[in-house]
């Protein structure tokens, strides 16, 4: 039997031709902000390449985040630090190429990685526009208090910026292990602090990585035009973001207890992103068990 005209078969699950009208607009930096203002969840996944990309805009996910986590997950790297700037931009154009294929409507952000924004903020707009220039329409980078002028030089130039707060994966030493950021007094009131201060800057998104829940609600309450993202952060957050691997259940490593396998009961790819994508639009997940942190 001939393939339908109309239909691309895939393992990855039905994806829509190339030629396929788009089924919604596509995703902006205003409408992410509307959907944090309306209290609808935002949806994002990390991908690294055209078919992944591809599956997650048909299957309506809100944003792609090229993350610098294709390290350990793509590369076998023990952590985020070896990741190259030449090696994001790769990426990123791979990203962009998929999710064009499709209907062209997801929302990309690309992770500057490691020591390509430490050393000023020139430096920073120099590896910004790499990935601008590769597809991304935004860019992220990890951290409070020093970021906040980087932020704000970025903004000023016509780069939307996501930062992160909490767990920071490329100072994971520093942190002392993979542990749960802002349990103090002290702790959560500098978190408050930078939170606060990349809004100011122009941060419009803002991920919340391994923070209390009941902390990252109170973020995002205070945060009014920054959305949060949270990855082992509650659902209270105005978004949720998972590696691609960890949620379809290949994770070379231990699995965070914070994930969920969407993959064990979905027939495909696309339908394990179809899943979560329900799951975190109905605040369904996470489940919210993180509040005894």
């Amino acid at each position: 039997m001939s393939e339908s005209p109309s239909t691309s078969a895939s393992p990855y699950g039905t994806l829509p031709p190339a030629s396929a009208p788009a089924q919604r607009k596509p995703v902006s930096l205003p409408r992410l902000l509307d959907m944090h203002a309306r209290g609808e969840k935002i949806t994002m996944l990390t991908a690294y390449d055209a078919t992944f990309a591809a599956a997650a805009d048909a299957a309506g996910v809100d944003c792609i985040l090229v993350g610098d986590s294709l390290g350990m997950v793509c590369q076998g790297l023990s952590s985020t630090v070896g990741v190259t700037l030449e090696t994001m931009r790769y990426h990123v154009e791979s990203v962009v190429r998929g999710v064009q294929r499709v209907q062209g409507t997801t929302w990309i952000i690309g992770d500057l990685p490691y020591g390509t924004y430490h050393a000023s903020k020139e430096q920073a707009f120099q590896s910004a526009s790499v990935l601008m220039q590769a597809g991304a329409h935004m860019v992220k980078l990890e951290g409070g208090g020093w970021t906040t002028e980087t932020v704000r030089f970025l903004v000023e130039r016509g780069i939307p910026v996501c930062a992160h707060l909490g767990l920071t994966p490329q100072t994971v030493h520093a942190l002392g292990g993979y542990r749960v950021q802002g349990k103090t007094d002290e702790a959560a009131a500098e978190l408050k602090r930078h939170a606060l201060a990349l809004q100011d800057a122009g941060a419009t998104l803002l991920v919340l990585e391994m923070v209390p829940a009941d902390l990252s609600a109170e973020l995002t309450r205070l945060l009014p035009r920054c959305a949060t993202i949270g990855i082992g952060a509650g659902v209270d957050t105005a978004g949720q973001v998972l590696v691609l691997h960890d949620m379809l259940g290949v994770n070379l490593g231990k699995m965070p207890k914070f994930v969920h396998n969407f993959m064990a009961d979905a027939g495909s790819v696309l339908g394990a992103m179809q899943a979560y994508v329900q799951a975190v639009k109905s605040k369904k997940f996470p489940v919210n068990h993180l509040h005894a942190w």
